[in-house]
């Protein structure tokens, strides 16, 4: 893929020099000054969203625009309140919101959204994007009037996790009525750190539409100069003008733990920030037989089947893989696979989330359930499997024998060559 150079800007074009000492932040950042403080008078606190920093100019940079947003309910202020609600206080009302998989106020569960309705708090009417084409998404556009797209969504930081689709398909959307893109900048809570395989477009779905790899260790501003770059000329388009409103004070090499904010479960079931650590590698267990979790109080954490015993806690504890620890545990399923039926299997916890490979851990927990429950492991019979990790190859892999050495080497060449075309696209130093 060829870099293609467009437009676009950041906040930190925008911000004095006095905002970028304030904040501590590398070059290119921005900060609110009243916010550069707050955060670094909170325990840990580091931090700063770009929507917190807007906020605390009133606002103003939508003066005179018709924003439609895309957000859920991790849009949220320092002080818990939604942009939405701030925009509407300031007299700035959305002219349209659009809600992504689990809807505009997260209430559904995966796969499910909420519909399009009036929101009842603030009278901006709400339309659902999930699952809409680019020309679906384009119509609501026109319909509503937005001349820019505001995008403020937590990402978590894995392929398949599709909010970061959905700010693609707006991204295309907007391209074909001419209406300017904004981020609002979130730092990635596992970090900036790239690992697994490269989707094949071959297999491009809702859980994964372009070639990026399994954990793209990159922010949503950042994936959006990518695919700007990279992917919608592809697509018949480009952007007039995107601009990325940096979150400040956000290193690389951070977890959500240290960034000193307030979690907001971005979807149902991930409803820590430790979900969020093993979720782009327990999540390829939704393409298996076994229970993910949900159901359970641990979702993504707590992994297991009907007829599974200590033996695989014990085997699994035996790799002494890096930052993992692994508690047999029983489990009774309120919804999803298996429910109300008891399950045995596995709890995994994070000990050191700079040392932890959410993907090579749960490679090594299938590969190792294989071995000892044959007759009880199995994967979905639909192969969803291969959409999660974006190939035939996984499955093949391990249904062949393969070792975890040898299935993770597998992908080490195309993880190298994601890596070095993300860097062309890197926010954050």
């Amino acid at each position: 893929m060829t870099v293609n150079r467009r437009r676009f800007l950041t906040a930190g074009a925008l911000a004095t020099p006095a905002l970028l000492a304030a904040s501590g932040a590398g070059a290119g950042s921005a900060s609110a000054a009243p916010f550069a403080s707050a955060a670094a008078g909170r325990p840990g606190g580091k931090v700063v969203p770009a929507a917190d920093q807007l906020a605390a100019e009133g606002w103003k940079r939508f003066a005179g625009r018709k924003v439609g947003v895309l957000t859920n309910p991790t849009g949220v202020l320092a002080d818990g309140e939604h942009i939405v609600d701030s925009l509407v206080a300031a007299g700035l009302p959305p002219v349209a919101a659009f809600g992504p998989e689990h809807g505009f106020r997260g209430s559904a569960q995966a796969g499910g959204s909420e519909g399009d309705y009036l929101d009842p708090r603030t009278g901006v009417q709400v339309y659902d994007a999930y699952g809409l084409t680019a020309d679906e998404l384009a119509a609501l556009f026109t319909k509503s009037g937005v001349d820019t797209l505001v995008a403020d969504i937590t990402d978590i930081g894995a392929r398949f996790y599709t909010y970061i689709w959905s700010l693609y398909t707006a991204m295309a959307a907007a391209t074909r009525v001419g209406a300017s893109v904004m981020v609002l900048d979130r730092s990635n809570p596992l970090g900036g750190t790239a690992y697994g395989p490269m989707l094949d477009p071959a297999f491009s779905s809702g859980v994964g539409l372009k070639p990026i790899v399994q954990q793209h260790g990159m922010t949503s501003g950042e994936l959006a100069k990518l695919f700007d770059a990279e992917f919608l000329p592809e697509d018949g388009g480009s952007l007039d003008q995107l601009e990325i409103v940096e979150v400040a004070g956000w290193q690389r090499n951070s977890v959500f733990a240290e960034s000193g904010l307030v979690w907001t479960p971005p979807s149902p079931n991930v409803p820590t920030p430790d979900t969020a650590l093993v979720y782009p590698g327990t999540g390829i267990f939704e393409g298996t037989v076994f229970s993910e979790g949900r159901g359970t109080t641990r979702p993504f954490e707590i992994i297991g089947a009907p007829g599974l015993d200590w033996r695989w806690r014990e085997d699994l504890q035996a790799l002494g893989l890096p930052g993992a620890h692994f508690r047999e545990n029983y489990f009774v399923p309120t919804f999803g696979k298996f429910v109300d039926e008891p399950c045995g299997g596995v709890q995994v916890t994070v000990t050191d989330p700079h040392k932890f490979d959410a993907i090579r851990t749960a490679v090594s927990m299938i590969v190792t359930a294989k071995k000892i429950y044959p007759d009880v492991f199995a994967w979905r019979p639909d192969n969803f499997i291969d959409k999660l990790t974006g190939s035939a190859r996984f499955r093949t892999m391990v249904d062949a024998g393969a070792g975890v050495d040898e299935i993770i080497g597998s992908w080490q060449a195309e993880l190298e060559d994601f890596d070095r075309l993300r860097q062309n696209y890197l926010i954050y130093r």
